[in-house]
């Protein structure tokens, strides 16, 4: 179950995962492989904290829910990435394990939001019948 997280705390959340998965990538090996997947999950995993904080400055609730799926994509293909890591032995599972879990964790707290937004901007039913 995805618990209710403060706006900070999800700030400082996704740049804590951004700068560990620097590291990571910094650790893969200067092959041909490493150097395409490292390509791909930095640009992915240092845009979900990167466009949580557009999220935070939409201008409307519209907005804030289409970064909000921005987000929950780049996080999901993060943690694609650490599986291909894993997958691929470019790195030991026992320090790209955790990544993955912070991806898969952040996926399901975005999509959480996402859908609490979307149920949030719904008109009430006593609302609806009054427009139609």
């Amino acid at each position: 179950m995805v618990e209710a997280v403060q706006e900070s705390d999800l700030q400082d959340r996704t740049k804590a995962f951004a700068l560990r998965t620097i590291k990571l990538v910094d650790a893969l090996p200067n092959t041909h492989s490493g150097r395409a997947v490292a390509n791909q999950l930095v640009r992915c995993a240092l845009s979900v904290g990167a466009n949580y904080r557009a999220a935070l400055s939409g201008r409307s609730k519209a907005e804030f829910v289409a970064k909000l799926g921005i987000v929950r994509e780049e996080a999901d293909e993060s943690a694609y990435w650490f599986e291909i890591i894993i997958g691929s032995n470019l790195i030991p599972e026992t320090r790209v394990a955790p990544l993955l879990n912070e991806a898969t964790e952040l996926t399901a707290i975005f999509t959480s939001s996402i859908i609490s937004a979307k149920r949030n901007n719904q008109p009430s039913p006593s609302t609806k019948s009054l427009t139609t």
